[in-house]
């Protein structure tokens, strides 16, 4: 391969759902974190109902890679085209487009098309990027066939919600405290365990053990994304039982009302694990009463401490 040929990759599955049901979760790429396993944060810089253009962070070859994408939606023809304005090394160029075809009997299938370029002649890089474009596409296209096949309209196991408190501090303040995740057995009391690495800047690999409403513990293990004080992004890399996908994120800001830090939950209902949890009958107005409160509480608890200054000292 010679550094600027052009190489193509297709990828198919056909999916029980409508067609308009799985292009309108392409269509919002703010939920991808939370249905896609390689994606981690996605930051908009426009938006309008045709047109956007955002900064993607995902998992490539094991390692968190970014890029800047501009993508059209065209939800007439079911058609959502993308291309990275600026690539990650060794990513000379790279765009496609998803494409969804309405089949007999309630059945979709689902295209999608890559077609990308390298910054060096390498077979041996070729080689490592076709593998992550092959194994990323297989695994999106799973987790979409998963959400949209799962018995429930999306929007009952796909949701979002939001906690906001002000602050008695600078923003900056209770930014370093959730930075400092490190710190948090010695400062929040759900937490029992925290193993935190940070080998590139920014990039957090953080394992926590915390305590639940009945006193159990679980472990989960996240990727967080900290930028310009300004927000700190993250992933669960395994989520609890009940969940499919969780990805949240954390704001701080300063404004005419004064400070304020905001944490966002994204979650993924598992409807089979609600309903061994809950029961069948109202198994997943259960599980979203109950991941609003658990979900909610800690990020609550989290926020008023880092308001509190007497928690700065290390």
């Amino acid at each position: 391969m010679t550094s600027g040929t052009l190489q193509e990759t297709e990828h198919t599955r056909t999916v029980a759902a409508p067609a308009s049901v799985l292009y309108d979760l392409i269509a919002d790429v703010t939920r991808w974190p939370a249905i896609f396993g390689p994606s981690l944060h996605v930051e908009h810089i426009e938006r309008d109902e045709r047109e956007e253009r955002f900064r993607l962070w995902a998992l490539v070859n094991g390692a968190v890679a970014d890029w800047t994408s501009k993508r059209s939606l065209e939800p007439e023809s079911l058609l959502v085209r993308f291309d990275q304005e600026r690539s990650h090394p060794p990513v000379a160029s790279m765009g496609g487009e998803w494409e969804f075809r309405e089949k007999s009997a309630g059945l979709t299938e689902v295209v999608l098309r890559h077609h990308f370029s390298l910054l060096d002649d390498k077979p041996a890089t070729a080689r490592s990027l076709r593998n992550a474009v092959d194994r990323n596409s297989t695994e999106e296209l799973e987790a979409l066939a998963r959400i949209a096949e799962c018995g429930h309209p999306v929007d009952e196991v796909l949701f979002s919600f939001t906690d906001t408190v002000d602050l008695p501090c600078e923003p900056d303040t209770a930014y370093d405290f959730i930075n400092e995740a490190d710190l948090w057995p010695q400062r929040l009391p759900h937490v029992r365990r925290v193993r935190l690495d940070e080998d590139t800047p920014g990039i957090q690999q953080l394992e926590m053990e915390t305590l639940t409403a009945d006193g159990s513990t679980h472990t989960t293990r996240s990727i967080r994304i900290c930028q310009d004080n300004a927000w700190i992004a993250y992933k669960q890399l395994k989520p609890p039982h009940l969940l499919l996908g969780h990805s949240g994120l954390w704001t701080f800001h300063d404004g005419k009302e004064g400070s304020r830090a905001t944490a966002r939950h994204t979650v993924v209902i598992d409807p089979g694990a609600a309903a061994e949890m809950f029961g069948k009958d109202r198994a997943l107005a259960d599980a979203r009463e109950y991941l609003r409160y658990a979900l909610g509480r800690n990020s609550r608890t989290t926020m008023l401490h880092a308001a509190r200054t007497d928690l700065k000292v290390k």
